[in-house]
């Protein structure tokens, strides 16, 4: 499916929390896809850092998985671009590394993104993850 018509899907059920997972794996975005609709996300998906940054502005999501070895543009600067941006500026943004240390961290948070996650991680994470910001963000919007 094209970036353009899942978009326009997301639109389509809003009702749903969105969220855009940015990963140039295809499984890796199959997977979280997976995970995530089962339990009642809506999903769109981005395979660079550019397209990240475009689908973020096009669908407004309420929560962006994204993963730190993107081409094109890396995770780390499409979090910035994203943090730049006016109205998708304050989108919760989960950096997805294989790097654990404090300075991969540290850089992670510099880029503006609100939490950090080792792989492979627990599901759980997951869980607790969406948990904070999806419906949160929902609850707050719909108020």
């Amino acid at each position: 499916m094209s970036n353009l018509q899942q978009v326009t899907n997301a639109r389509d059920t809003r009702a749903r929390p969105l969220v855009l997972v940015a990963d140039d794996d295809p499984d890796t975005r199959l997977l979280f896809r997976t995970v995530l609709e089962m339990r009642g996300y809506c999903v769109i998906e981005a395979a660079d850092g550019e397209e990240t940054v475009g689908a973020a502005e096009r669908a407004r999501p309420d929560l962006i998985l994204m993963d730190g070895s993107l081409p094109r543009l890396s995770g780390l600067e499409a979090a910035r671009q994203i943090r730049r941006s006016g109205h998708i500026g304050r989108v919760p943004i989960v950096f997805i590394s294989g790097h654990d240390g404090a300075a991969f961290i540290a850089q992670a948070r510099e880029a503006g993104c609100d939490e950090y996650f080792v792989k492979p991680f627990d599901l759980i994470q997951l869980e607790d993850v969406l948990e904070k910001y999806c419906f949160n963000n929902a609850r707050a919007v719909a108020v």
